[in-house]
């Protein structure tokens, strides 16, 4: 979708190698402008981030690989950063750099706080923002401390996401009228924004302050179970008809208890009766009796359980490369599943890259 697209990445840390590799799934063409020196350690030589990119190494305190990796913008449509706010200035490599030399340039910059603001300044980490910007609040069960999978909410969803969004934006402005801009995709910007829909809630009185009372906030029938082997189990009949069906397979439908669904006197009588329901057998007790159904009823699977599941494997949603798990490219086009593409090693295409630049006379 995105062929002919050309960006460049400055090598960071997590939303913006994870923007970078979305639109390489895309079909962009992605140049990494890597560090000198070994991988970091928490992604290892061969960073799953990093597939279908070219890598190069460069030494942006070295003159002659800053000259290198100005070149490489010059006719790139969009670029790439995660740093903190004033380091890509600092290097010389700031949006103002390219204003002459390429004004169409979409300048994407991948922050937690932002570039401007009382935090901009300051280190953070997806819990952090997401915290900040009041996406943590209604996570996990009431009573219990707020907690989200690590990474998925702040720096993909209301980080990575959102960069790729303004990019792609940007370029279809370039296109339009020949001038580019910088986009400024913040976490805590993006993790606020990802909460309109649950906000909207509050328009017909089922947004509350406080846990437990909103009508998506670990209602009995919107939350998960333990099970007798300590797996756990996910239920979301969140429709009548859903919750009927839900009651009826566990022959609670004549039960005066679960008659009303909506009220919220009786959901904390109404979730101890299912806590102990279902933590009297094993998950796979529940989910077979839920196979097949309409109930809104699924076991929480580890990804690796996940790539043996018979949907998710037959829509190939789950990789595996050198003995490492990958998620396959999405969304999909035309109902075709894309594998992913290779990961290259660090600055393998160093050379090949140098050749092309000086064969163009930029370097």
């Amino acid at each position: 979708m995105l062929a002919g697209i050309q960006v460049v990445e400055f090598e960071g840390l997590g939303p913006a190698p994870f923007a970078a590799m979305m639109l390489a799934d895309l079909g962009a063409s992605v140049t990494v402008v890597q560090r000198p020196g070994p991988a970091n350690p928490t992604m290892g030589e061969h960073n799953m981030l990093d597939r279908g990119k070219r890598a190069i190494t460069l030494d942006l305190k070295d003159p002659g690989d800053l000259a290198v990796a100005r070149a490489l913008v010059t006719d790139a449509d969009a670029l790439i950063e995660g740093l903190r706010p004033g380091v890509m200035e600092r290097l010389g490599l700031g949006p103002d750099t390219f204003t002459q030399s390429n004004p169409k340039l979409v300048y994407g910059r991948m922050t937690g706080w932002g570039q401007d603001g009382p935090r901009a300044h300051l280190a953070g980490h997806d819990y952090n923002y997401i915290a900040t910007a009041g996406a943590l609040y209604y996570a996990s069960n009431p009573g219990d401390a707020p907690l989200t999978p690590p990474t998925i909410v702040g720096d993909i969803g209301g980080g990575a996401l959102y960069l790729v969004a303004g990019i792609l934006s940007g370029i279809l402005n370039a296109q339009r009228t020949g001038k580019g801009t910088v986009v400024d995709a913040a976490i805590t910007d993006g993790s606020a924004h990802m909460m309109a829909l649950f906000m909207a809630m509050a328009g017909g009185g089922n947004l509350s302050e406080t846990r437990g009372q909103s009508l998506l906030d670990a209602p009995p029938w919107g939350r998960t179970y333990a099970c007798a082997d300590a797996r756990h189990l996910s239920v979301q009949c969140l429709e009548p008809q859903f919750y009927a069906l839900f009651l009826d397979t566990l022959g609670l439908s004549d039960d005066p208890l679960f008659a009303d669904q909506y009220d919220r006197a009786r959901w904390p009588d109404q979730t101890a009766r299912l806590t102990a329901l279902f933590a009297a057998e094993p998950v796979t007790h529940w989910a077979t009796l839920f196979d097949d159904s309409d109930a809104c009823v699924a076991p929480v699977l580890t990804p690796w359980e996940a790539a043996r599941d018979p949907h998710i494997a037959a829509r190939s949603i789950w990789h595996e490369d050198r003995g490492t798990l990958q998620p396959a490219p999405a969304p999909r086009f035309d109902g075709q599943a894309q594998a992913p593409n290779p990961t290259p090693r660090r600055g393998q295409h160093t050379e090949e890259i140098l050749k092309d630049l000086r064969q163009r006379g930029l370097v």
